[in-house]
């Protein structure tokens, strides 16, 4: 299990450095990236994904410690020192009415995450993950610019808008256990990143035109707080009901906005050359960014090691985010999930197929966005596994977690853009006993 465990830490090192260097980078590429602060990131590990993203109600999942960082209520369950890192990749094909379709895809790393237990009912959990995306590219062209009969009729226009950067989550959270039915829970998290948006005005007919570039750059940071509680029924030593509630605060963070406005031409092969001039460069004051209130209800009912079913509701009040004061002009969203887990055998050691996690779950999402007098849906259907490493020592475990998530978001009508995605998630988690003192005769 050495050789297990080195692999792990090191590539927990590596995607962390990696993290490092790259979390302002946009890895998404929707233009409904570009609302709000851009796409929010679930924060679930794919255990929780191939389920429907349910969370708010689990916590140890076919005997197995895992990391549930939307209701921190679950780290009092957690009995070993737990890793789990994830990585994520992205296929996407957008449509539009009168435009050819778009396909585009990304990679990135999506969580590292690590949990202590302090005692037999609490522990420790930290990590980085991602927390919202933005990145899109987009093109509006207005033709005949001049008057009727004059050469200047057949010049045109083209707006280039788009849009990059990234908003990350460092936690730090703690749970515990009351009794022997209720857990309790908090995070205490710093979000940070930079969000970037652009719009050029380029004359593509007009030879020697002057282009111009505006660029709004948000540096955003500050901390946000969660905390959950999650209350067990047992109706047998294996059978389980579990209640779960959790809520992310409306915190405010803090938020400075620069402004430039430049000027450039295009070079021979019609791409932008160096700016000529800056026209505006401003940096502005420091201002609030204020966060939603977010709540999530969950219940789940679990036969220890061999199956799992649960749902989850959540509500976010994402019409009160507000950017230096002024609303985004967002709605209120709605998310339904639901999913389920089975082992068909966890103890065989003649049937490896047999002690597989076999997952699945579907996601109904009524996002914060309304636009053209319709509101953007998202509708989903998830797969995922479990593959169990074996140990040979007794008190490490080892999984690797497998998720696909495949779904819709937006519609062809009130000229909106319809895509049709699937992500895949990939994670590693390492249950070990550390910290453990031996004792010699």
């Amino acid at each position: 299990m050495i050789k297990y465990t080195r692999f792990f830490i090191t590539l927990l090192l590596a995607a962390a450095a990696y993290s490092a260097q790259a979390q302002t980078t946009a890895t998404s590429s929707s233009p409904y990236s570009r609302y709000g602060i851009g796409d929010i990131s679930p924060q679930l590990m794919g255990q929780s994904i191939g389920m429907g993203g349910i969370g708010v109600a689990t916590n140890k999942i076919s005997f197995f410690d895992n990391i549930n960082v939307i209701n921190p209520a679950s780290y009092g369950a957690i009995s070993r020192t737990t890793f789990d890192i994830g990585l994520y990749s992205n296929f996407i094909t957008l449509n539009q009415t009168g435009s050819a379709s778009q396909k585009n895809s990304n990679f990135r790393l999506n969580h590292v995450a690590f949990a202590i237990p302090t005692s037999k009912k609490s522990a420790l959990s930290f990590g980085l993950l991602p927390y919202s995306e933005r990145g899109y590219s987009y093109r509006r062209t207005v033709n005949k610019l001049g008057n009727s009969g004059s050469p200047a009729d057949t010049s045109t226009v083209n707006y280039n808008y788009t849009g990059d950067g990234s908003l990350s989550k460092a936690y730090l959270g703690y749970g515990f256990g009351l009794g022997k039915h209720l857990l309790l829970g908090a995070n205490v998290s710093y979000i940070f990143g930079n969000l970037k948006d652009s719009r050029t005005t380029e004359f593509p007919d007009l030879a020697g035109a002057i282009n111009s570039k505006e660029e709004s750059s948000n540096a955003i940071s500050g901390l946000n707080y969660d905390f959950g509680a999650q209350y067990s029924v047992d109706f047998t030593d294996t059978k389980h009901l579990t209640f779960g509630y959790s809520a992310s605060l409306g915190s405010q963070l803090h938020t400075q906005n620069t402004f430039v406005v430049s000027s450039y031409f295009n070079d021979a092969n019609g791409d932008p050359d160096l700016p000529a001039d800056s026209i505006v460069s401003n940096t502005g004051p420091k201002s609030k960014l204020k966060l939603p209130l977010i709540q999530r209800f969950g219940v789940s009912f679990q036969s220890d090691g061999k199956f799992l079913v649960g749902a989850d509701y959540s509500m976010g009040k994402w019409s009160q985010l507000s950017i230096a004061g002024e609303p985004q002009g967002l709605q209120d969203s709605k998310t339904f999930n639901i999913g389920g887990s089975y082992t068909p055998n966890i103890s065989t050691i003649r049937n490896y197929l047999a002690t597989v996690d076999y997952r699945i779950g579907a996601i109904y999402d009524q996002t914060y966005m309304r636009i053209n007098g319709t509101t953007v849906k998202r509708y989903a259907g998830t797969l995922g596994v479990g593959l169990p490493l074996r140990s040979n020592n007794g008190t490490s475990f080892y999984k690797i977690n497998i998720a696909a998530e495949i779904g819709q978001r937006g519609s062809l009508v009130n000229g909106l853009v319809k895509e049709n995605y699937v992500n895949i998630h990939l994670g590693f988690t390492l249950n070990d006993k550390w910290f453990t003192k031996y004792k010699f005769d």
